[in-house]
């Protein structure tokens, strides 16, 4: 099982239908696995129509996961893009500045790291690093 962590906290997956790894993915499918090691420019041309795309993390510590939802928002996809595995509530804000719409854990991570952790940050805007700074 899995939880889906938004800005308003967790809640069930209600995404229906299943992801496609990248490598097997033909051109009727519209929900795509992306890998840390894969190029998400291989959608471009088919970004239009992928309604949901699932970008792996297999560590917390590997933030390639960042760098391809900033990618795959600037190359135009505008669905719904969910960062997937061990991400952590302090990660939170980190991922939606980068473009994902949610995150998707384990219920274990959930029972560690309880739903408040994540309200904590979900204020995402406001909340960075350049903004305490600047006062």
């Amino acid at each position: 099982m899995s939880v889906i962590v938004t800005d308003k906290g967790f809640g069930p997956d209600d995404f229906e239908g299943g992801f496609v790894p990248l490598a097997e993915a033909g051109a009727e499918d519209t929900a795509i696995e992306i890998a840390p090691a894969d190029d998400p420019r291989a959608l471009v041309g088919r970004l239009g129509e992928i309604a949901a795309i699932r970008v792996t993390f297999p560590a917390f510590s590997d933030g390639r996961g960042f760098t391809h939802a900033r990618d795959l928002r600037s190359l135009g996809f505008t669905g719904r893009l969910r960062a997937s595995g061990h991400v952590i509530a302090d990660q939170y804000a980190m991922a939606r500045r980068s473009g994902f719409d949610e995150v998707e854990i384990s219920d274990d991570l959930a029972e560690r790291q309880p739903e408040d952790q994540w309200l904590a940050r979900a204020d995402w805007k406001a909340h960075d690093y350049q903004a305490r700074l600047r006062g």
